[in-house]
């Protein structure tokens, strides 16, 4: 027994130091390897900066709207400086150009095309749609936020860890947010909601595209220099915009997922038209870049009219995570459904890239009834403006030299449907938020206990105190894990032999207090929506049943 006890301890050991030697040298080529990828992403920005200053290289011009666009200048040049890293357009940006022509050649030819009933000449809601001055109220807003102090950290550091996985589920220092939820977020996508107010009064569905459209486009606006990330909202948490007086609307959001990070979010206005959504955020660390995946459906719909209108978010990607200065993209296809008229909007997120002739940023569009008739060309940038040209005559093109046929738009002059307001002044040093964003985070009386503004860690944050901030959001975690837990032994206690995997993933899911799953015609997907009694709720000071999230 003696000798086979030797033996066996003596093989353990000889085993035991196989296994070390093995995970010692898994562990140098794993440094190793991190090393490698930082240096290939060095050497990647310094050949690109060699190249844009190779001898015979002209400068970078001023770029216009070639093809698929209006043929006008942009106006201004890149904002990234010689940090930023740049990518391939993934194919043409365009399958279509466009050629200007004037009223008068418009009213012979559309005789005989019968492009549209609206008089393009005459007053309509498009001529007036992007200029609306800001309604004053008698309620006065903060203009402005303690700036964000001078902290470094390695992103880095942190992200190389992280390379494949869903970013929800790693914990990340305040370092990388911003004094924002998800919720106000998604709640600032209504700074342009002008442009549904006027769409309302629009007598032609294809015109009241036009302005749809351009309002899908103008919530990328402020994604431009904000490259920090809001903070994930706990489960339950929610979040209240009543500006009725100020923006004739009301908004509210929840958080009704954890796993994955899911918020519903409903929007009434007096005006005449309401939207809503559920939209579960996927991101995953490539490496080089984050990609941050929108899904779920938005909805919105007139009530004069009818029109409901359906689309979905594009893919919105941060890059230079190893090197150089932070920025951020949109790209990918999105298409606006009148599922009414059966209208249609086919707009393209052009993936920015330096060698590339396209504008930065820039989107295009095309409108088209139920026939498959396109009535309207729409092109712009997400981060600047939108504008739309009405269609009098189409044709197809003879092929191009990368053998694709492209159709010819001749249009009369572009109207101006949207154009970003101005930051706030030393918007660089307060996040670069707009100045709906400098009053989201503001107390106010009366909201629910579970809204976003008195969340302690994110409030901490916004006065500078980031190392109290740090200390509250693992409180608030650790917190919530121990909600998750509770609730998985009640179902635990309440079966006597477990839980079927359904039923677990309801009780990890939350049950949502103001909105409810429903099956969605139009989609065919499960959604979360409004089933009332929050604003009521508030009249009455009643948040007995909110959860003791903070």
């Amino acid at each position: 027994m003696i000798n086979a006890c030797k033996d066996f301890l003596e093989l353990a050991e000889t085993h035991s130091r196989k296994w070390q030697r093995a995970l010692q040298y898994e562990q140098e080529q794993r440094v190793h390897l991190e090393e490698t990828i930082e240096q290939l992403a060095k050497q990647h920005n310094s050949l690109e900066r060699a190249f844009r200053s190779a001898p015979g290289r002209p400068p970078n011009p001023n770029k216009s709207f070639s093809e698929g666009s209006l043929l006008t200048s942009k106006g201004e040049d890149s904002e990234e400086d010689e940090d930023t890293e740049y990518f391939d357009a993934m194919e043409d940006s365009t399958s279509f150009i466009t050629v200007i022509t004037q009223p008068k050649e418009d009213r012979k030819a559309e005789g005989g095309t019968g492009t549209s009933s609206v008089d393009w000449s005459s007053d309509n809601v498009l001529d007036s749609a992007s200029f609306v001055s800001k309604g004053s109220s008698k309620v006065k807003r903060r203009v402005r936020i303690p700036d964000k102090p001078n902290y470094s950290l390695n992103l880095w550091s942190i992200m190389k860890n992280c390379i494949g996985r869903e970013l929800s589920k790693i914990p990340m220092p305040v370092n990388f947010n911003e004094p924002l939820s998800m919720l106000q977020r998604l709640t600032e996508d209504l700074e342009y909601h002008h442009l549904l107010d006027k769409a309302v009064h629009c007598a032609n569905s294809v015109e009241q595209m036009c302005l749809v459209a351009a309002f899908s486009v103008s919530s990328y606006s402020t994604t431009v220099h904000r490259i920090a990330k809001p903070f994930n909202p706990m489960l339950g948490e929610t979040f209240e915009l009543d500006r009725m007086e100020e923006m004739g609307l009301r908004s509210l959001c929840e958080q009704v997922s954890h796993h994955p990070p899911s918020a519903a979010h409903y929007v009434f206005s007096k005006h005449g038209w309401s939207l809503w959504q559920e939209i579960t955020i996927a991101s995953k660390f490539r490496g080089k870049y984050i990609s941050i995946m929108p899904l779920g459906a938005i909805h919105l719909e007139f009530q004069a009219s009818g029109n409901h209108y359906v689309w979905r978010k594009s893919t919105s990607t941060v890059h230079n995570i190893i090197v150089g200065k932070l920025w951020i993209d949109q790209s990918g296809d999105i298409e606006i459904v009148n599922h009414k008229t059966n209208d249609r909007c086919q707009l393209k997120f052009v993936p920015y890239s330096y060698f590339s002739k396209e504008a930065p940023r820039k989107v295009t569009g095309v409108v088209s009834d139920s026939q498959g008739k396109a009535h309207y060309v729409l092109s712009g940038s997400w981060d600047e403006q939108m504008e739309c040209s009405k269609i009098v005559h189409s044709s197809s093109s003879s092929s191009s030299s990368d053998g694709k046929q492209k159709t010819v738009y001749q249009t009369l002059p572009a109207k101006l449907l949207w154009k970003k307001y101005p930051l706030p002044e030393n918007a660089e040093n307060m996040y670069y938020f707009s100045e709906l964003a400098l009053t989201l985070n503001e107390l106010e009386e009366g909201v629910a206990p579970t809204d976003s503004r008195l969340r302690p860690d994110q409030r901490l944050m916004e006065k500078g105190r980031w190392d109290e901030a740090n200390t509250e959001k693992q409180r608030l975690e650790e917190k919530q894990r121990l909600s998750r837990r509770r609730r998985m032994e009640s179902c635990m206690s309440g079966h006597g032999q477990g839980c079927t995997i359904e039923e677990e993933k309801e009780s990890d899911g939350y049950v949502p207090l103001w909105f409810e799953k429903r099956l969605d015609p139009l989609t065919g997907e499960t959604a979360c929506i409004y089933k009332g009694g929050y604003w009521e709720a508030k009249e009455r000071q009643d948040w007995h049943m909110c959860p003791n999230i903070f």
